[in-house]
């Protein structure tokens, strides 16, 4: 089943167009929508999540249409949205145990295997008693997905998942997200590159409301071999540097800075190349050096 999104746009009441003709076709598996705050992902999540509808375009799942038969879409999608409250004097059992019931799952002993199913799944079983206002922030995600989990959806909606969670609780929650992956479309909503370098097959950025790149992850960094090169500088330095040299990213490494510098060829002799990473592909899309063209990237220019 795939999800398939054709020219859609959106603009608010303010002007603002959070969207402006996008296309994507999305297989089943984990896929990537990585883009800067602001940059149109959560209105789009929300339209696939059904709760907003596209100025123009179409979307399907499948034989859906996700616009015209909304109620259809929800008998087959989970949606765990950036920001969801939780009944904080109530255990995780006994509330997952409430939203199956409201799932549809009535029946006592199937509704008990269910509820018990996915909370082992989500690694909440040895804390199932406890109240969710004891939880952190990562179990709580992993009760999100658990909830998003009920209908044993074909179209799974992660907007965020990851922002303000500590190492080991993301990798948790990490791990969970590829598990799911395998049996639905899973759809990656965040603007951590290392999100989706680490589980995504397929990807595109997004910004402004336009789709900039769409392409595999692996692809996209191999095509950019070649052209990024690096060079440690005094942070004073950089401005001057940024003046002669299309600089995409700089880190502090050792109270000083790395830049990294797009370019086709050597530019100049301070500069070492460096083997890229999504992260480059990134920034280097961002910047508009590279442009869209599905499986690789490519010079913007180029793009069609």
């Amino acid at each position: 089943m795939e999800l398939r999104i054709q020219g859609v746009s959106k603009t608010y009441a303010n002007g603002v167009q959070a969207l402006k003709r996008v296309s994507l076709t999305i297989p089943p598996g984990m896929y990537g929508l990585l883009g800067p705050n602001g940059a149109g992902k959560s209105t789009l999540m929300r339209m696939l999540a059904t709760l907003q509808d596209p100025d123009e375009g179409s979307i399907t799942l499948g034989d859906i249409d996700v616009v015209a038969q909304k109620d259809d879409v929800r008998r087959t999608l989970g949606y765990l949205p950036q920001e969801f409250g939780v009944y904080p004097k109530v255990t995780a059992e006994s509330l997952l145990n409430h939203f199956a019931v409201l799932e549809g799952v009535t029946g006592g002993r199937a509704r008990r295997e269910v509820v018990e199913a996915l909370l082992r799944k989500t690694n909440l079983w040895d804390v199932r008693k406890q109240k969710l206002g004891g939880f952190s922030g990562g179990m709580k995600q992993r009760f999100g997905v658990a909830v998003a989990l009920l209908g044993d959806p074909r179209l799974m909606i992660v907007d965020e998942p990851t922002a303000g969670l500590d190492p080991a609780e993301r990798v948790r929650f990490l791990n969970l997200l590829s598990e799911l992956g395998e049996s639905s479309v899973v759809l990656l909503s965040t603007h951590i590159v290392e999100d989706v370098s680490e589980l995504c097959t397929r990807m595109a950025i997004i910004d402004k409301g336009q789709i900039l790149l769409e392409a595999e992850p692996t692809a996209a960094v191999e095509g950019l071999g070649g052209r990024i090169w690096r060079r440690v500088i005094d942070r004073a330095e950089l401005p001057a540097l940024e003046r002669e040299h299309p600089v995409i990213s700089t880190k502090l490494l050792a109270g000083q800075t790395l830049v990294h510098v797009y370019a086709e060829a050597s530019p100049g002799h301070a500069f070492e190349p460096t083997r890229p990473d999504l992260e480059d592909v990134y920034f280097a899309t961002m910047a508009g050096h590279i442009g869209r063209r599905a499986g690789k990237t490519a010079p913007a220019e180029s793009a069609p």
